[in-house]
């Protein structure tokens, strides 16, 4: 059985008193929840980092990632965060390719392989992003630029290394929009992502890789996202940053 997680992606989100509110309210959420085998992380701005890993410093159940890391290992590099940095304040994985960097911030495929191998020195393990926009979509290429994504990125680590991968399938444009693929739509690409993956390295890392949906999942659409066989969990944006609404999808993935 492959692991079900959940991961909540505060992205540029809250001051630092919502910050303990939020991260208090998630802790009490799950004290009072029956979530077994639901892998649960939280990722806050970096400035929170710290904080949190006090708040969870004495629950198992909850991991704390990192919404990015530097694509150099230390240096003259002003504002950046590096890998080790971020292990050393407690953090087991971080998120990158996330389609906010690749838009936003140009971050490449030379730029997420450097991310990514400086993470993996660090012990971090990445939850990696890809998806298609919205005109790839309607355009019937969101399978061809997916694979391209794992392609130049994934798929050039050694097997030793991608198999402390996690992917998240986000389909861009449904991030923050209010838009969802149909669980249909979501099955279809990471059934395919499953089948590239074991074409590229094998069937065994394949069938053990932990893929999550990420996309305007909410408590009213997780449990039939999460039913599907391919699908084992989210990267959850807004709804993560409400923790009745955080802990109903935990409790739908601890159900699928």
């Amino acid at each position: 059985m492959r692991a079900k997680i959940v991961a909540g992606n505060w992205k540029q989100n809250l001051n630092l008193n919502e910050a303990y509110d939020l991260m208090e309210g998630i802790d009490k959420a799950i004290k009072n929840a029956d979530v077994p085998g639901v892998g649960i992380v939280i990722a806050p701005p970096a400035v929170y980092l710290s904080a949190a890993a006090d708040v969870f410093e004495f629950t198992t159940t909850v991991a704390i990632a990192a919404q990015d890391n530097s694509r150099y290992a230390s240096g003259a590099h002003t504002g950046e965060i590096s890998a080790e940095m971020l292990a050393s304040c407690g953090c087991d994985y971080v998120i990158l390719g996330h389609s906010e960097r690749r838009s936003q911030f140009q971050e490449n495929a030379e730029i997420l392989n450097e991310k990514l191998e400086r993470a993996l020195e660090s012990r971090l393990r990445p939850i990696f992003c890809v998806g298609e926009d919205l005109e790839e979509r309607r355009s019937g290429k969101y399978l061809e630029v997916v694979k391209t994504q794992l392609q130049e990125t994934l798929f050039k680590l050694p097997r030793g290394a991608a198999d402390k991968i996690i992917i998240a399938y986000e389909p861009v444009w449904a991030i923050g929009t209010g838009e969802t693929a149909s669980p249909e739509q979501a099955q279809e690409v990471h059934e395919s992502m499953r089948m590239w993956v074991k074409e590229a390295f094998d069937s065994e890392m394949a069938e053990k890789m932990p893929m999550l949906y990420g996309g305007s999942c909410k408590p009213s659409n997780a449990a039939e996202l999460f039913a599907k066989p391919d699908i084992d969990g989210g990267l959850i944006g807004g709804a993560s940053l409400k923790a009745e609404d955080f802990i109903e999808i935990i409790k739908a993935a601890g159900k699928a």
